[in-house]
């Protein structure tokens, strides 16, 4: 059997549009991106004869991952940097959008030890506020039951952690020893409630943190309540559902050392809405306590986008601060 020219001209087109395709499948393979985008308009009305606010905001992340074998590169941007902010009635844009490197970190395994070094953020929980050091270097691996941990920084012994954690009948259990403190973490389910506790102590006086939480299910009802504590010497500011205490910028409230908070979370589904309702209470000082409701509508859109409104009232004792904030946020993910 002979093949024409025109058949052999159509064979060598798929051969090269198949070797093409392969090709670019290997090439793209190892390469993954990965990002979210959100728009704010947030209204603010202030008690007294304060004027009101309005703004747009915007904040943008990406991450780009490459991989070969067990070891990835991962760099992340955005952040602060690239949140570009509306004017807030004073006719002055309040800050210009960047493109800022945040995160660059290798991971790759070594003999069963798992291998993370570079700048990464550490992240947010209930009662302290993330932090991101440059380098770091994390070795984790299992021994048994056990997971360990060791890791460090550029600042060099101060910086040392080494963390053990494991499960026993049910209840994990995390012991994290830093330089000056340690980190416990405890938590299991016992008869349909789940229940998390976390302390952060400090060698230093009067300066641990803790938290407590219990949350469950009753039909399609998803119940959640917590109680975080500081020492006299010290302030929780963590960024969680609870609220946003990390400083004054940004919508954050600013707690100040010896403030307790206490939150109530009921989350339900709705005609295609999650509709939570949240209450938390600061204990202040000098008699300044504060109370704030919460109530949150979140829906996904057709479109791919996620709408979310927020509705805000904060009554804040023996002070003018009383606020009624209205957030609607439009966010995606990819």
């Amino acid at each position: 059997m002979y093949l024409t020219i025109m058949e052999i001209y159509k064979m060598k087109k798929l051969i090269a549009a198949a070797v093409a395709a392969s090709v670019s499948a290997v090439a793209l393979a190892d390469i993954s991106i990965t990002g979210s985008a959100q728009v704010n308009y947030t209204n603010v009305d202030e008690a007294g004869s304060t004027p009101d606010t309005n703004k747009f905001t915007q904040e943008t992340a990406l991450k780009v991952v490459g991989k070969s074998g067990d070891t990835s590169m991962v760099i992340g941007f955005g952040g602060a940097a690239m949140d570009a902010n509306s004017d807030d009635n004073t006719g002055a844009e309040v800050s210009t959008a960047t493109f800022n490197v945040e995160d660059l970190y290798m991971t790759t395994n070594v003999n069963g030890v798992a291998i993370k070094t570079g700048t990464w953020d550490n992240g947010d929980n209930e009662l302290r506020q993330s932090a991101r050091k440059a380098g770091k270097f994390q070795a984790t691996t299992k021994v048994g039951d056990f997971d360990l941990s060791f890791s460090t920084s550029s600042a060099g012994a101060s910086a040392e952690e080494f963390k053990v954690g494991t499960s026993l009948g049910g209840v994990n259990l995390s012991f994290n020893q830093k330089n000056a403190g340690e980190d416990i973490k405890v938590s299991t389910s016992m008869a349909g409630v789940n229940v998390k506790y976390t302390a952060l102590n400090s060698d230093s006086t009067t300066s641990d943190k803790t938290y407590v939480e219990l949350s469950t299910k009753v039909g399609d009802l998803d119940i959640k309540a917590a109680k975080a504590s500081a020492d006299a010497s010290v302030a929780i500011d963590g960024n969680s559902w609870m609220s946003d205490f990390e400083d004054t910028s940004g919508g954050a409230y600013d707690l100040t050392a010896d403030q307790d908070v206490t939150a109530v979370e009921l989350k339900t589904a709705m005609a295609g809405n999650t509709v939570t309702f949240r209450n938390i209470k600061v204990d202040g000082v000098a008699n300044a306590d504060t109370d704030v409701n919460k109530l949150i509508v979140t829906r996904p859109l057709a479109s791919g986008a996620t709408f979310e409104a927020t509705y805000t009232n904060l009554d804040d004792y023996g002070t003018s601060n009383d606020t009624d904030t209205l957030d609607l946020e439009l966010r995606i993910n990819f």
